[in-house]
């Protein structure tokens, strides 16, 4: 510990010590994506292939890209919100009970993310906590309590833009999707597969005039316990807040 704990991850996670994984020792590999209550409201999203958004110059979409904590009341449309769950988690293909290939990279394509949003103010979706089902492009209704953007705002610590966006971007890792390859190493990839996602974010939301600020300060406990996740198997590792600029 006199290294600090963080130094201790980096070094035991080298490939040196690490164990057989469990795909070595011929476990079956865990779901793509998680179950979900199916008797919760399902909501089709627009398709992706038939949005249209203006086309941006990707080195003016890089070169401009900055955190903004600050929003216009304007909501966000139905089709705008399926074209950025496409863009960050969209999946492009399925090998049925192999993996995923979707918009993003990610480590042996095992895509450990799992998104939540906190939706605040887009048209014809009533506010309150969803999932996306990403293999189906779909969104599962969570919870619609009137106070659960009071509580997400209280969990990530009080940054007034939680409450004041259209939506936010909670993503979370379900651990053993990566660890069932890579074992404890997969907690590098996991961090990993998150930085992917939210820079897809940002860019995607250039060509549809909003803005992102990525949050890592949070409450793990709390923002874990809303969404009723153990804080082990899954647990928020990053969050995002979009709005109109």
């Amino acid at each position: 510990m006199a290294n600090g704990i963080g130094k201790e991850f980096m070094q035991m996670t080298k490939y040196q010590y690490l164990f057989p994984s469990d795909q070595m020792k011929g476990e079956q590999q865990p779901p793509l994506e998680l179950s979900y209550d199916r008797t919760k409201p399902v909501i089709d999203l627009p398709k992706p292939e038939n949005i249209v958004v203006k086309t941006v110059d990707l080195r003016r979409a890089i070169e401009s890209r900055t955190s903004m904590r600050n929003y216009s009341k304007k909501p966000l449309m139905p089709e705008e919100l399926s074209y950025l769950l496409w863009c960050t988690q969209g999946v492009k293909e399925i090998m049925p009970g192999a993996a995923t290939f979707r918009n993003v990279p990610s480590a042996g394509a095992r895509h450990c993310l799992e998104t939540y949003l906190l939706v605040n103010n887009v048209t014809d979706i009533l506010p309150g906590m969803y999932r996306f089902l990403a293999c189906e492009h779909k969104l599962t209704e969570l919870d619609v309590h009137p106070d659960i953007a009071d509580k997400i705002t209280e969990a990530c610590l009080g940054q007034h833009m939680v409450k004041s966006c259209s939506v936010v971007f909670i993503w979370s890792s379900v651990a053993y999707r990566m660890k069932w390859r890579y074992g404890e190493r997969g907690y590098r990839y996991m961090h990993l597969d998150a930085g992917h996602v939210c820079q897809n974010l940002y860019l995607s939301a250039a060509s549809i005039d909003c803005g992102v600020c990525a949050i890592a300060a949070y409450s793990d406990d709390d923002l874990n316990n809303l969404l009723s996740l153990d804080g082990e198997e899954e647990f928020v590792i990053y969050l995002a807040t979009v709005g109109k600029k």
